[in-house]
């Protein structure tokens, strides 16, 4: 956990034994803050201040990109119910033709006064390159740096009949005078693989391990809206889908859907929803409900071919905005997507006909933004692919949930694991390759209240692994890709009365502990990743405003490789950065540190 100062934690906890809770008048939990100007913490000056998530170092941090170019400009103020910014895509002029090594973009973005967290989504050509969220900006000012690896986009960035388009709702008032403004660039990077500069040769060795597929696809097609209010599909309730029918090329010889998606409005906090039985026999009136599970599914022609339990990432506003000052929770910046390797699926696909391909949330309420991007890897010595499937297994799926309450003291269970398994086989030009495709993932849930339900805790653990393997006609194994998450979750809420004890105001303590960690391996290439996030505090609200508190987040991120080792720790409290430290050298304990601190997660 945080460290906190010995004096200010027995200031902390002698209040906490006078305080008493209040029945059941107080808003639902966790819930979305703004940081309002008075809550600010005096900062020994008067400067913007850089905010930051914790990312893994891209092998470009350090070396100067062959080319920049400006993807788009612009301020976002008062932007709600308006359509997306839109202008259009010129490819850049002085780069050096394709194919590049890398290509990062770089998102940078300031703000000042008081205003909420945004979602965010920037697209080119209708296919999403980045989904991100804002910071709440502070009088004094805020500013952050998004950079993200666009490698596997290449195929879009020298067309000319492409536009350019971001989604940044946000309100400007006399109350949210916050307005975002936006730089995006493009960073091209082109290196000669038999360089003799060997940490430039470490780098790029570093840049293969971790692409799943050394070759940026030949054509991207997005499954998406159509773009009036971004490329995003928004679903309101479980039966809702939204699809689009797209015609597969007939020399399609590999295809990854690549899936977007975030949570808002009632659903933000998905992961903490009680029952509907608890709501309506305690006469609730929120709209939170549904219970404590979401899994977003894909179909083809109305056939399941992959799902995902979506990383419960935290906006700026959640919970605790406190917590996120300077840094933000994980992926809050850049969220993660999801790929479903679809390739087993072409002897459907390759008939000359459109095929409709739908996206909807299991157990969804208003309100979840979706999209997705078809990843295409053509034949280029043939017009035609042959391609058929040797296995469907439809997904099995075990599931219980399990309630016990008794007014609004209780606790709810949801235990779930969803199994899937497909194959087929496609010939090219090349060669005759069988794809099979392995998928599990398991949830599991805890939802408990005390203190006639002012005191909620929180638990959720997701593990999902997914594994390729592909071999040739005569049964050798060509590669064997395997891909790991698992995201366990802790979110502990106890509401009580005010300080003041004003009607109008209470103390929210607040408690996360929350960590992504990762597995990735390609034939021979092992990458792994832990991310751990841990923050303790309170807050004194009224509304949704947050008057006065303390708090304290400790991060750590490490990873390891045959390329190179990296870890940081840092610890933020009261809005100001207290410890940060890093190393990128390997020692024989690397390995055996990141097992010992993903066990504990």
């Amino acid at each position: 956990m945080p460290e906190i100062n010995q004096n200010d934690a027995v200031k902390f906890f002698f209040t906490l034994a006078f305080l008493t809770a209040t029945a059941v008048s107080f808003p639902s939990s966790p819930d979305r803050f703004l940081r309002s100007a008075p809550s600010t913490y005096l900062r020994s000056t008067d400067e913007p201040q850089e905010y930051e998530e914790l990312r893994r170092p891209l092998p470009s941090d350090q070396l100067t990109p062959s080319c920049s170019h400006v993807l788009l400009r612009h301020s976002f103020a008062n932007t709600i119910d308006g359509p997306p910014f839109t202008a259009r895509y010129t490819p850049p002029s002085d780069c050096t033709t394709p194919p590049w090594s890398y290509v990062v973009l770089d998102l940078r973005a300031a703000s000042s006064g008081d205003q909420y967290d945004r979602i965010s989504g920037l697209w080119l050509g209708g296919v999403e390159l980045l989904r991100t969220s804002t910071a709440e900006p502070s009088p004094s000012g805020i500013f952050w740096n998004v950079r993200k690896d666009v490698t596997r986009y290449s195929s879009l960035f020298m067309r000319t009949d492409l536009n350019v388009t971001m989604m940044l709702e946000n309100i400007v008032n006399d109350v949210y005078t916050g307005i975002y403004h936006i730089n995006v660039t493009l960073n091209f990077y082109k290196f000669n693989p038999i360089a003799s500069n060997l940490e430039v040769n470490s780098r790029l060795g570093f840049l293969e391990s971790q692409r799943s597929d050394q070759t940026p696809a030949d054509l991207i097609i997005p499954v998406c809206d159509g773009g009036n209010r971004g490329f995003w599909f928004m679903i309101d309730n479980p039966t809702e889908t939204y699809s689009k029918r797209i015609q597969i090329p007939s020399n399609t010889r590999q295809i990854v859907l690549e899936l977007y998606v975030s949570f808002h409005g009632n659903d933000e906090f998905w992961y903490s929803n009680p029952p509907n039985s608890y709501i309506s026999t305690n006469n609730l009136a929120t709209g939170r409900s549904n219970g404590a599970y979401r899994e977003v599914f894909v179909k083809i022609d109305g056939r399941y071919v992959g799902s995902e339990v979506p990383f419960p990432v935290i906006f700026t506003g959640g919970i605790n905005p406190l917590f996120w000052e300077p840094v933000v929770a994980i992926g809050a910046f850049n969220l993660p997507s999801y790929d479903m390797d679809l390739t087993p699926f072409l002897g459907l696909l390759l008939d000359g006909k459109s095929h409709e391909f739908a996206l909807g949330v299991n157990d969804g309420i208003s309100y979840w933004l979706v999209d997705a991007n078809l990843h295409l890897w053509l034949d280029h010595g043939s017009s035609n692919v042959e391609a058929g499937s040797r296995l469907y297994d439809s997904p099995s799926r075990h599931m219980v949930r399990e309630e016990e309450f008794e007014q609004l003291d209780g606790s709810f269970r949801v235990e779930a694991e969803v199994h899937s398994e497909y194959d087929g086989w496609v010939r090219s030009s090349k060669d005759n390759l069988t794809t099979m495709v392995k998928s599990i993932f398991k949830v599991g849930s805890l939802v408990r209240f005390e203190e006639n339900g002012t005191y909620k805790r929180v638990e959720q653990r997701v593990q999902t692994k997914r594994i390729v393997e592909v071999t040739s006609e005569s049964g050798i194994p060509v590669n064997r890709v395997m891909y790991q998450r698992t995201y366990p979750l802790t979110v502990i809420t106890s509401t009580r009365r005010g300080l003041t004890n004003d009607k109008d105001t209470y103390m929210l303590l607040t408690n996360i502990s929350h960590a992504l960690n990762e597995t990735h391996s390609d034939g021979e290439a092992l990458t792994q990743v832990y991310n751990r996030q841990d923050s303790e505090g309170w807050m004194e609200v009224e509304d949704h405003n947050v008057l006065a508190g303390e708090s304290s987040t400790r991060q750590s991120l490490s990873y390891i490789n045959e390329f190179s080792c990296y870890s940081r720790t840092i610890i933020a409290a009261n809005g100001e950065i207290t410890q940060d430290s890093s190393s990128d050298s390997c020692t024989s304990s690397s390995s055996s540190e990141l097992d010992r601190l993903s066990s504990v997660s």
